[in-house]
């Protein structure tokens, strides 16, 4: 048992160090190697009112990974790592770091600002110094932007009630009348031809009989 636990011991190591390396391997394959100034010549400006070193900084982008390269003559000059108090007065008593082999290639680890002067205090009042400002990890650059924040439900109008349109009520006095149809009358039958025909026939022969009658008087 002691020996199985020993082996998986020995193999997670072993992976570990595998994904680390790979790591390394991605994040160098996304940095950039800058060159001083465009050139990597560390020397005073010619101009040293200017600070050239600084205008070209800002046309560049820095960011974790990168690394910068400074090239100078190692027995007149160097490089100094230094504090924002000591890059503004040019002190190069108690650096950070320090470079002097005449090709120092720094890396930066992190980002926010460096400041770089010279290890020679009349060069750097002469501007010969730096200040770069190293952003995110360039390996963060196709992240998804976050959605921006929905409103809120007290954040949002209400709807308009939507409109009805209202039917004028019936008016109350109207009255609907149906007229009463009028009591038919009950009219005798017209008498036909033949009827009148017999009733003169009748009240001729009763005319006839009562003239016979006065006259046998």
């Amino acid at each position: 048992m002691a020996q199985t636990g020993s082996r998986w011991n020995k193999k997670g190591i072993h992976n570990l160090g595998l994904i680390i390396s790979l790591l390394l391997l991605i994040q160098n394959g996304n940095a950039y190697d800058f060159k001083v100034g465009n050139s990597g010549d560390w020397s005073v400006p010619l101009d040293a009112n200017a600070n050239d070193y600084n205008r070209w900084a800002e046309r560049s982008r820095f960011q974790i990974g990168d690394t910068l390269l400074f090239v100078y003559p190692a027995d007149k000059d160097s490089v100094l790592l230094v504090t924002k108090e000591d890059y503004a007065n040019c002190s190069t008593t108690s650096p950070i770091e320090k470079y002097s082999d005449g090709h120092s290639v720094f890396k930066f680890i992190h980002s926010g600002p460096f400041y770089f002067i010279s290890g020679v205090h009349d060069n750097c009042v002469k501007n010969e110094k730096l200040l770069v400002v190293v952003m995110a990890d360039r390996s963060n650059k196709n992240q998804t932007p976050s959605p921006s924040p929905s409103l809120s439900t007290s954040e949002v109008p209400p709807a308009p009630a939507p409109s009805v349109e209202e039917t004028p009520p019936p008016p109350t006095n109207s009255v609907e009348m149906n007229p009463t149809p009028a009591p038919s009358q009950e009219s005798s039958p017209p008498m036909n031809g033949a009827s009148s025909i017999v009733m003169s026939f009748v009240g001729s022969i009763g005319a006839f009989i009562g003239s016979s009658i006065l006259l046998g008087i």
